[in-house]
């Protein structure tokens, strides 16, 4: 995975997240020539890590216009999963990171002749920061003239049904947002890596914004006794009144807190995907709650 010349290598943006080290594992398993970009301060385990799947490292930071100049050498095609929500350092935020941290990426990338951008996102969940931040990114790029994908994935079950959201299966008890009726097309981080992946040679990607989801679209509820029949528990449940998520996202101090609680509330609402048309293109097997339960 050396030859950082090679005219097909991939660059992938956010290579120690969830998301972005799933594409790597995936990239390389199709034996395409990848390199991650991480930052000096990355977890030194995860850097290690994708270096033994055999990716190469470059260093780079996205507030940083001339470190991505290096990073993009040889480099055909960008997949971007970048955000400052999860893996925050200083001077990571909304604006400097998921703004225009993303849209230094997408000019560098043309000013590197860089051929294809495909672009992680999320579909509409509510006005907030993030999601003007991302529909800005989203706009460049469209007007980049680079052959560009745009995935708006919905919730992703690995981080909204898990312990750090209040789904905490291990001691069966659950937080619901709101009355937990609402339906939701909830994904599994994987799979969002399959369709970034296969976006990179399927023309049905080319020039597209695609909204994604699972194969089913359940509530909470719905989720909470897909678990317990799973895991043979009965769930405690504290639901969160809709009217407290509102205050929540109120009195929000800052452009982070204004989305998560955002995020939150849009919860109540659901988000449902219908994927129908999209597996015509993309035959992907989706991974169900069903599936993740029993993981």
């Amino acid at each position: 995975m050396n030859n950082s010349n090679n005219s097909s290598t991939i660059l992938v943006a956010g290579a120690t997240g969830y998301l972005g080290s799933e594409i790597c594992r995936q990239l390389v398993s199709k034996n395409k020539m990848v390199k991650g970009l991480v930052r000096a301060t990355s977890d030194s385990n995860k850097v290690a890590r994708l270096k033994e799947l055999g990716v190469e490292i470059v260093e780079g930071d996205l507030k940083n216009k001339a470190s991505l100049e290096n990073a993009l050498h040889g480099v055909s095609a960008v997949i971007s999963t970048v955000s400052s929500t999860l893996s925050r350092q200083e001077g990571d935020s909304i604006q400097t990171v998921d703004d225009e941290g993303q849209n230094n990426l997408v000019d560098a990338a043309i000013n590197a002749g860089v051929s294809q951008f495909v672009y992680i996102s999320f579909c509409e969940l509510g006005e907030c920061p993030l999601q003007t931040a991302k529909r800005k990114v989203e706009k460049h790029l469209a007007e980049s003239g680079m052959n560009y994908t745009i995935l708006q994935p919905t919730y992703f079950m690995e981080v909204w049904l898990s312990p750090v959201l209040g789904f905490d299966y291990p001691n069966a008890k659950a937080t619901i947002f709101g009355e937990g009726k609402k339906k939701i097309s909830w994904i599994a981080i994987k799979d969002v890596a399959s369709f970034a992946v296969d976006s990179l040679d399927n023309p049905a990607a080319k020039n597209r914004k695609i909204e994604l989801g699972g194969p089913e679209a359940l509530s909470p509820l719905d989720v909470v006794n897909i678990f317990e029949t799973t895991k043979g528990k009965k769930f405690e449940l504290l639901f969160v009144p809709e009217e407290a998520l509102k205050a929540q996202r109120d009195a929000a101090q800052d452009s982070l807190s204004a989305s998560f609680s955002t995020l939150t509330l849009a919860v109540t609402h659901g988000s449902e995907i219908d994927m129908r048309s999209t597996l015509n293109d993309f035959p992907i097997r989706l991974t169900s709650v069903n599936d993740y339960a029993k993981s």
